[in-house]
């Protein structure tokens, strides 16, 4: 998909009325890389967080947004995570399945970028894909992080996975 035809999409900052993306994005097919649907109980503790956020340093959640007709098509975000002795920014997604295969992903990637790279608070930008996942690992080359190798996480609570560690220097050197 040449630069001229890739998606168009806007972040919106993740509010009140969004936890219904929350719950579609919460079904086996959305979380089967990630250890399964989560409870009512949870998923109002998650939507309660990505509220929360927004402040510098703290990251941010948003909704994704097709910029040609204002549907919402999924979500991203960025927040700090510990990581090889220095503090990171993180980031995960989720498109809708009706929106899926368009590159919407990667065109949100690259905007949540952008808003972590404008924030200035740190150098790198990590994603951590299961390593059986080949979409989102895909994803991540096309919006441009460079594949550090497998690590070993615990997520959900309990659960270890085995990811791909992505990296996007901010700074771009």
């Amino acid at each position: 998909m040449s630069e001229q035809s890739a998606p168009r999409v806007r972040l919106e900052p993740w509010g009140e009325g969004d936890h219904w993306l929350l719950e579609r994005t919460n079904s086996p097919e959305m979380t089967e890389h990630l250890g399964g649907p989560e409870t009512a109980e949870k998923l109002a503790d998650r939507h309660r967080r990505y509220l929360a956020m927004g402040a510098p340093g703290q990251g941010t959640m948003f909704r994704v947004v097709l910029v040609e007709t204002g549907e919402t098509v999924g979500s991203i975000g960025y927040w700090p995570r510990e990581w090889a002795g220095a503090t990171v920014w993180e980031t995960g997604w989720g498109v809708l399945p009706e929106f899926q295969g368009r590159g919407l992903a990667v065109a949100a990637a690259r905007a949540v970028a952008d808003r972590a790279r404008a924030e200035g608070t740190h150098r790198y930008l990590h994603a951590y894909p299961g390593a059986d996942h080949p979409a989102s690992n895909a994803i991540c080359r096309r919006a441009g992080f460079e594949l550090l190798g497998e690590v070993v996480f615990e997520y959900p609570k309990g659960t270890w996975m085995t990811s791909n560690d992505w990296r996007l220097d901010l700074l771009g050197e």
